[in-house]
């Protein structure tokens, strides 16, 4: 009777281990990474940087933003990164220049100025599609030369009758928030401290704030442009050694004549999958390991069939790989948020090297 109850309590232990094991085995959904809580994690950050810097007995930062045409990406991301500043506590001012934008936009700029009332000293410059390239290039002259302005961005993507390279170059580089500033690419090539581009170094940022591991991982990066696919590329793979800190990881880069079934191989062995080609439904689930990391760049405003509206999706299927993967960024609220934050760090960046000496100067670059 005793080895029959034996027997019993052996076999409900070993079925209770059974469904422990199955329960444990089956997969939760992905973490779902808040760029708008690491932003604002980030923006604190730099709150605490620029009051001890007016503490200090320096004055606020100033940031000036050219907008030129109505690419609609581009507004929302102006409008995020004047919005942030506020959050920041610089002080705001926005000139409208021309009123040729629409007025639901007008609107918005204006009730975002509202905001503006304390924190990062910020212009917005409107400029028409129109303008000439040497008008362009007047302005941005003007705006080196202006001492009040510390950090200076150009958004793009330009009209196609201006020379974006040429553009990007003549922003000033200790001015040059946007990291495009030849000077500062090289400078990042070279694993320097320098003005690195905000999406990049907002993904970076992702990566190692949630704990993602880079060393020595697989990771496919979905876009070689050179303001975002080569320097998250760069940033991810260079020695964790040097001046400025990489990944220390193994970088697969793909673009447009990578075949997709190729693409596919290389995905499916990837732990991290970064994608940045600006395609809808790029990466799928069946492209994924199981518990890979995917950070989703991309920013598609397409037509939704049940709304009849347009809405902003990301370069990877949120709903099929959140189903596989360890961690993913959602679009919007995950890389985007992170852009404006580092764009922020680079302007007081840029104002600390308007004002220190050139020993400082080496001495912080060091340091950072």
């Amino acid at each position: 009777m005793a080895t029959l109850r034996a027997l019993r309590k052996l076999c409900r232990y070993s079925h209770h281990q059974a469904c422990s094991f199955h329960l444990s085995s089956s997969r939760q959904e992905a973490v779902i990474i808040s760029g708008r809580k690491l932003a604002r994690q980030i923006r604190n950050e730099a709150r605490d940087d620029v009051e001890e810097w007016v503490a200090a007995g320096n004055r606020r930062p100033h940031l000036s933003v050219v907008l030129v045409g109505d690419n609609p990406a581009s507004h929302s991301y102006v409008l995020n990164k004047t919005r942030a500043a506020a959050e920041v506590a610089f002080y705001k001012r926005i000139y409208y220049i021309y009123t040729f934008l629409l007025d639901a936009y007008i609107c918005l700029l204006y009730h975002c100025s509202l905001l503006f009332s304390v924190g990062i000293s910020s212009e917005t410059m409107l400029k028409p599609s129109s303008i000439s390239e040497e008008e362009l290039f007047d302005l941005i002259e003007k705006l080196n030369s202006d001492h009040r302005v510390d950090g200076l961005l150009v958004q793009l993507p330009l009209p196609d009758h201006i020379d974006e390279r040429r553009i990007c170059n003549a922003v000033c580089p200790g001015k040059d928030v946007d990291g495009f500033h030849v000077v500062n690419v090289g400078r990042m090539c070279l694993d320097q401290s320098t003005m690195l581009p905000a999406t990049p170094w907002g993904v970076w940022e992702i990566i190692k704030r949630t704990g993602i591991q880079t060393l020595g991982k697989n990771v496919v990066v979905a876009g070689r442009s050179k303001n975002v696919g080569m320097p998250i590329a760069m940033l991810l793979h260079t020695d964790g050694r040097h001046e400025r800190p990489g990944g220390d990881a193994t970088v697969t880069i793909s673009h447009r004549y990578t075949p997709k079934e190729q693409l596919r191989q290389h995905t499916q062995i990837a732990d991290i999958i970064v994608a940045a080609a600006g395609i809808p439904n790029l990466i799928t689930a069946d492209m994924i390991k199981e518990g890979a990391a995917v950070i989703d760049v991309g920013i598609n405003r397409i037509l939704d069939p049940l709304t009849g509206k347009n809405r902003l999706v990301g370069d990877v299927d949120f709903e099929g790989v959140r189903k596989k993967a360890s961690y993913i960024t959602p679009v919007p609220g995950g890389v985007g948020p992170m852009t404006v934050a580092m764009l922020m760090k680079n302007t007081i960046k840029a104002a600390k090297n308007l004002i220190l000496t050139p020993p400082q100067r080496v001495r912080m670059a060091a340091s950072s």
